[in-house]
């Protein structure tokens, strides 16, 4: 029984939460990914791409809701998602347009594009805070539990609660929908073809009459919708804070290059590893050894490596690690 009951609080406390943050950094990996391999630089400005998205996506949700609108057990954001995609899509092909196109053009060598890309986040970042604040906010609604602890207590009879939050399944759900339907279109449709092909060997695609403009605003638009869908889920799960995201920069590029720049499937493993890294390193596990070991060797302190304001150590670690080891990543992806 009680090791049900480990089984259960590890379920609860690290498998649940690292597969929910997983997910989230996996579609933001995704959109970087995507950016190195077809516009080959690294899109310093992407976290606050997300935190953009997410602002536009709570605006219209608070706009919904003051006007009665909601989407019943299921947050109401669900349906302001597409006004958000919308925004950052037109906000990310204008700032291609204004911005990143010119120094293409230039063929600008990629840590030119890097520095361009710190300039852009600084000011999305200025531009997200003046919009929304600088405050946290709250915007999930909708149905709180799939299952409660206390339900869970109650059908099973065991000690230790499990609790399922909307947000997490969702998240879950949401996540591997988004990357089905990513797949597909890479794999199945003319225009995937081409972004693909484009990003093996651009000469060569040039050369097979592959529209450049077209791959790349295609491209710009994946990315917009993946950020703001990543960074809606993040804010549903925990909450929507600028400064939050910014600092999300960190494990999602950790997450690409774990994975190895420029694979998709790579891009999904790194997230899982770096989210379960980052869980696994700072949870405690005092009440799981309790379970598990016998009263005389019950630990008396928390067994936990590292406090949760170090979670983003642990990105920097394994990326530094990585970087050093194997700079293609797990799937073989361009080296950094």
């Amino acid at each position: 029984m009680d090791l049900l009951n480990a089984l259960v609080a590890l379920t609860n406390f690290v498998i649940i939460p690292a597969a929910t943050y997983g997910s989230q950094l996996a579609l933001g990996a995704l959109g970087v990914t995507l950016i190195y391999g077809i516009l080959r630089f690294s899109n310093f400005a992407h976290g606050d791409t997300m935190a953009f998205g997410t602002t536009m996506t709570i605006l219209v949700t608070w706009a919904l809701q003051a006007a009665g609108i909601t989407f019943g057990i299921l947050p109401t954001a669900l349906l302001a998602l597409p006004f958000g995609i919308a925004a950052t899509a037109l906000l990310v092909l204008g700032t291609d347009r204004a911005v990143y196109r010119f120094y293409r053009r230039q063929k600008a060598a990629p840590v030119i594009l890097v520095i361009v890309s710190i300039g852009v986040m600084f000011i999305l970042n200025g531009l997200t805070r003046f919009i929304i604040g600088v405050d946290d906010q709250r915007f999930a609604d909708g149905a709180r539990f799939v299952i409660s602890a206390g339900d869970f207590k109650q059908m099973t009879g065991l000690a230790e609660g499990l609790a399922l939050r909307s947000t997490q399944l969702l998240t879950m759900v949401v996540a591997a929908i988004c990357v089905a339907l990513l797949f597909w279109f890479l794999n199945r449709t003319r225009t995937g073809k081409s972004m693909r092909a484009f990003s093996d060997n651009e000469d060569l695609a040039l050369l097979s009459g592959i529209n450049p403009e077209k791959v790349v605003a295609v491209t710009w638009v994946i990315v917009a919708a993946l950020a703001t869908i990543a960074g809606v889920l993040y804010g549903l799960d925990k909450s929507f804070k600028p400064f939050t995201y910014f600092q999300l920069l960190l494990p999602i590029f950790a997450a690409a290059i774990v994975g190895g720049l420029g694979s998709p499937l790579g891009a999904i493993a790194g997230g899982f590893v770096i989210a379960f890294s980052e869980v696994t390193v700072t949870y405690a596990f005092k009440k799981v050894a309790t379970y598990v070991l016998p009263d005389a060797l019950a630990p008396s302190g928390l067994l936990q490596l590292l406090t949760t304001e170090y979670k983003f150590a642990v990105s920097f670690a394994i990326l530094v690690i990585v970087l050093l080891i194997r700079p293609t990543g797990l799937f073989k992806g361009k080296s950094v």
